[in-house]
């Protein structure tokens, strides 16, 4: 998930990069006086360099400068992978159209000749601070839809579509490096009388509570969805059959220790969980190792629920 730090007024960084001390302590004054934090370069590779390490959204760059123009890195910053946008003011004395075209073509967002009204500097830096801002909340917005796409409103793992998106990944890498994946179907017992009995509030916090306690028993690589209803599908990437029992134990022991608790009432929750391995030749494919789950986890309901069972076994 991309995440981008909101830079508050005092903690925006601006990155001044002038080879003339003069110009460059004028630029400075008034970025200070703005609050912000001025970092500065007297060439354009020392320039770089304060990109690298202290990633300034703010950018103000002479178009003159030893070692590598402003322009040269307008194109190098706008050619880089970084995920976070910077706002490049060129800063010259060079005022044709030619040059103006030039610059913007280099990848500046505003350009400023010298010499220039320390006001109107001043609203140029508040432009691009404010750009940065809305740039920012687009793409929180962005994230957060895209969240919303990959994950189960209710309990917050990730949706049906997601998790089988996420075995057929794992099962790709599987085939290719002959590894194990070992899959876990699960099925609340005896759901339909909790919602009879307690509500469907009651019905919901326990899908909830079941989901997290679920996710927290699981290694940091796997990987668990809802699969619809009250079912639950757990992808284990790199794990025999024989892991994936010492698994399901844990599970089968974390969800029935505890009863879910509302509204005052002790509810108790067991699950019953079938299991599958790409090691079975008849469990080949999405379709195949699903189905095999599927089938397994049935059978555990039919053997007295809060149990496991193995396909092929």
């Amino acid at each position: 998930m991309i995440r981008i730090q909101a830079e508050g007024k005092r903690h925006m960084k601006v990155l001044i990069a002038d080879d003339d001390k003069l110009s460059r302590l004028l630029v400075k004054d008034i970025v200070t006086s703005m609050g912000y934090e001025a970092l500065e370069a007297a060439d354009g590779e020392r320039a770089w360099q304060v990109l690298q390490e202290h990633s300034p959204r703010l950018v103000v760059l002479d178009w003159i400068m030893p070692q590598m123009d402003g322009t040269e890195l307008c194109k190098r910053i706008r050619s880089s992978d970084d995920e976070n946008y910077r706002y490049i003011i060129l800063l010259t004395g060079r005022n044709s159209k030619e040059d103006i075209i030039a610059g913007l073509n280099a990848g500046a967002d505003d350009y400023i000749t010298k010499p220039f009204i320390p006001q109107e500097f001043e609203m140029r830096l508040k432009v691009g601070k404010r750009i940065l801002e809305l740039q920012q909340s687009l793409q929180e917005a962005l994230e957060k839809q895209r969240y919303m796409a990959q994950h189960d409103a209710l309990t917050g793992i990730l949706n049906r579509g997601e998790i089988i998106k996420v075995l057929e990944k794992e099962l790709n890498r599987a085939e290719r490096q002959n590894d194990k994946l070992s899959l876990i179907m699960g099925d609340l017992d005896h759901f339909k009388q909790i919602n009879d009995t307690y509500g469907h509030m009651a019905g919901d916090t326990v899908l909830a509570e079941t989901a997290q306690r679920m996710k927290n028993t699981l290694r940091t690589y796997d990987s668990v969805g809802r699969y619809g209803g009250e079912e639950f599908l757990l992808v284990l990437p790199g794990c025999a059959i024989e892991e994936a029992q010492l698994i399901a134990r844990r599970l089968l022991n974390v969800i029935k220790s505890q009863p879910v608790l509302f509204n005052n009432n002790n509810i108790p929750v067991t699950i019953s969980l079938g299991l599958a391995s790409n090691d079975t030749a008849d469990h080949a494919g999405i379709k195949g190792i699903v189905q095999a789950a599927d089938f397994a986890m049935y059978q555990a309901k039919q053997n007295g629920r809060n149990r496991y069972e193995v396909a092929g076994y």
